[in-house]
């Protein structure tokens, strides 16, 4: 009798559990939709544009469809949702063709820029960065020019100011392609902003007299930059580099004057996500806003009982969020945080609630119908996650019952004890949610990180962000001495917390990425978890963690930048540089993707390889038979050719030369990483060399392959 009952049960239950989502299906359209927008991220090739025109005709067939005909919930909920994945798709593929512009082509020479200076880019590994707008580069015809290039500047060169019309001579390339096959395509990220080509300055920019004014648009948007560089440099000033470059980038975005020491340390602490302008920095601008205006209006006995002190409130809180977005230059994830803000707040006039998983998911729609190739970005995908995660514990928090009349030395401990619980809790269910993206993108896990941010988070939340935000809008005046010194006083504790945490035993682990699919298996795992009403929910958290769980890929034996100029071979656990000066960035970031530890000292290189200033050949000890030459357009030396392809199994020239006979069984030149980009090679069992290129991975997509006007 019990087997018997069992499949009723189950009936029963499963029944149950379908019918306490009556009211939460429609959480799952922004879902949808992102699913189509990364189904079209995912494609080996682009599609022609009417292909999104007929994916968005056959959403609106199917909603009108389901609005007429469904008959039934589940029906309905089946068609709206596949309607919306078609329009994700759609929708990206329009996106990307609103964006489309030229983008430089590979082994340009040194060029002759003309432009405006348009912001102050992050700083990157070679140093401090323009973004320029050109008005015109010397060879290039007009419909060839970039909208936007991004130029890094020789150590020591004095910073242009927005707005500044200068003349430079660079080299340019295109965005640069993944540093390994599978790794992030930075060029992605380019192609949406309409950044069309990167570079490096050869001289310092020079006083350019432009032929006319720029365009409006641009003119306002350098206004503004120049207004944000200069509250940059105020607060610079007023609380010095050290402890003013980390303030000026959480009020500006400018990041050129935070030591590379401090960015160190506050990720290996897993406090890196102060720096970047994103939800936690506009929910605590918009909430302290918010919260200070309910104050004063409440203080007001003529007001408060004349006026809705709540919508009122609301929208102080909406300016707010508006005035932050434009004052840190409007990066996507502020743009993201905004809409999320702004959602919350709009919420609140309209007399809903404004904290709710339905207002996520309108927020998060908002954000992919603005940026589809959100989708994409780990910015994205942490933020949702985890805002979705602690809305989800809001809603299961149990609410305490409060005693009438207890006095306060009973009051107090109880307020405490909740807060810490819930403090404990956010954290840790912030940390578990978003610790799958952080190591399928990043392969770092700070140890400390939970109780770093512990002790970071009510700093930042009662202290910094609100001093900072009295001193930005005080600094015009000059008032804003005071509450800048708070806040540099917040930062020195938090650094002081991340020093800390970077130091301790342990402080972190490297972890190799899992296989591609299990992003979007946590993902959607995640979201079952959050979205589903019900003890059912649970099913979805080994789909959650299968980052954390599924078999790693075996590691490659050679890593080739998508250039050819550095390569680092596998010996063991380590990574063993051949040229630990050059692309370093790649290399690292390779390495932490497979779990290894590179060895970045020329004495390690040298223990195995014989190197000099153009070359590498391999030595009794080289983990791997392999040669290399550097030199790209100065010829080899006598015999020096011949005696690489003598020594070595794999042969790696950067230059387009491939020797008509050669002792190496694999011969990799130039033209093959202009072709392919950068290469895994991985033994196979009968000895022979499997080739795993980027650009395989990547497709032929606009950004993977530019767009050339000439062509």
């Amino acid at each position: 009798m019990r087997n018997a009952a069992s499949p009723a049960r189950l009936r029963v239950l499963f029944q149950d559990q379908a019918a306490a989502q009556a009211d939460r299906w429609t959480l799952w359209t922004p879902v949808a939709f992102g699913a189509g927008c990364a189904l079209y991220f995912g494609l080996p090739r682009e599609p022609q544009v009417w292909v999104a025109w007929l994916a968005i005709g056959f959403a609106a067939a199917l909603l009108a469809g389901a609005a007429r005909w469904a008959q039934g919930r589940a029906l309905l909920a089946t068609l709206v949702l596949m309607a919306f994945a078609m329009g994700g798709f759609g929708v990206a593929k329009l996106r990307t063709e609103a964006v489309r512009a030229p983008v430089a082509l590979t082994g340009a020479r040194p060029q002759v820029v003309e432009g405006w200076v348009l912001d102050v880019a992050p700083p990157g590994q070679g140093g401090q960065r323009l973004l320029i707008a050109p008005a015109r580069v010397a060879t290039w015809p007009a419909e060839a020019t970039p909208i936007r290039l991004r130029v890094t500047l020789r150590p020591g060169t004095p910073l242009p100011r927005p707005g500044e019309a200068v003349s430079l001579l660079a080299i340019l390339n295109p965005p640069p392609p993944p540093a390994s096959p599978g790794a992030y395509d930075f060029a992605r990220d380019a192609w949406f902003e309409s950044v069309g080509a990167v570079g490096l300055a050869l001289r310092a920019p020079e006083a350019w007299t432009p032929d006319g004014r720029p365009p409006w648009r641009l003119a306002l948007a350098m206004r503004i930059n120049a207004l944000r560089w200069a509250l940059t440099e105020r607060i610079v000033q007023t609380l010095g580099p050290e402890t003013g470059g980390l303030a000026a980038a959480m009020t500006t975005g400018h990041e050129a004057y935070i030591p590379p020491e401090q960015v160190e340390d506050l990720r290996a602490a897993g406090l890196a996500h102060i720096i970047s302008i994103s939800g936690l920095h506009m929910a605590i601008v918009g909430g302290f806003a918010f919260a200070a205006a309910r104050l004063l209006i409440a203080a007001w006995p003529w007001l408060a009982l004349r006026a809705p002190g709540k919508k009122l409130a609301a929208v102080f809180g909406l300016a707010a969020v508006g005035g932050y977005l434009v004052l840190s230059g409007a990066p996507p994830p502020a743009e993201r945080a905004a809409i999320t803000a702004a959602v919350a707040f709009a919420a609140i006039l309209v007399d809903r609630q404004a904290i709710s998983l339905h207002a996520l998911a309108l927020a998060a729609m908002g954000v992919l119908l603005l940026q589809p190739e959100a989708v994409t970005e780990p910015g994205f995908q942490m933020s949702f996650a985890a805002t979705a995660a602690l809305v989800a514990l809001a809603e299961a928090w149990p609410r305490p019952v409060r005693e009438i009349e207890a006095p306060w030395w009973i009051r107090a401990p109880q307020a405490a004890g909740t807060w810490i619980a819930a403090s404990l809790a956010v954290s840790f269910v912030a940390g578990s949610a978003t610790g799958p993206f952080a190591i399928q993108h990043f392969n770092r896990v700070s140890t400390w990180g939970l109780l770093a941010n512990l002790a970071a988070a009510p700093i930042s939340s009662f202290l910094l962000m609100p001093a900072l935000a009295l001193g930005a809008a005080l600094a015009p005046l000059g008032l804003g001495k005071l509450p800048l010194e708070v806040a540099g006083f917040a930062i020195d504790l938090i650094t002081g917390v991340a020093g800390l945490a970077a130091r301790a035993p342990l402080a972190q682990a490297v972890v190799p990425s899992a296989p591609g699919w299990t992003l979007a298996a946590s993902f959607l795992g995640l979201l079952f978890v959050c979205l589903w009403r019900g003890t059912l929910r649970w099913a979805g958290l080994p789909l959650a963690l299968s980052v954390l769980w599924a078999p790693r890929p075996a590691a490659p034996d050679v890593w080739i930048a998508a250039d050819g100029a550095a390569v680092a071979v596998r010996e063991g656990k380590s990574a063993v540089l051949l040229r630990p000066d050059v692309k370093l960035f790649g290399a690292e970031l390779w390495a932490r993707r497979r779990g290894l530890s590179p060895l970045i000292s020329e004495a390690e290189r040298d223990a195995r390889f014989a190197c000099d200033r153009w070359s590498c050949a391999p030595g009794s000890t080289a983990p791997v038979s392999l040669a290399a030459a550097w030199n790209l357009r100065r010829p080899f030396k006598a015999g020096r050719l011949e005696a690489l392809c003598a020594s070595a199994e794999i042969v790696v020239l950067r230059n387009d030369f491939r020797p008509e006979s050669c002792g190496a069984s694999l011969v990799l030149t130039g033209a093959d990483f202009r072709a392919g980009g950068s290469a895994e090679l991985y033994r196979r069992p009968d000895g022979a060399w499997r080739i795993v290129w980027a650009q395989d991975l990547r497709g032929r997509r606009p950004w993977t392959w530019g767009f050339d006007p000439r062509t």
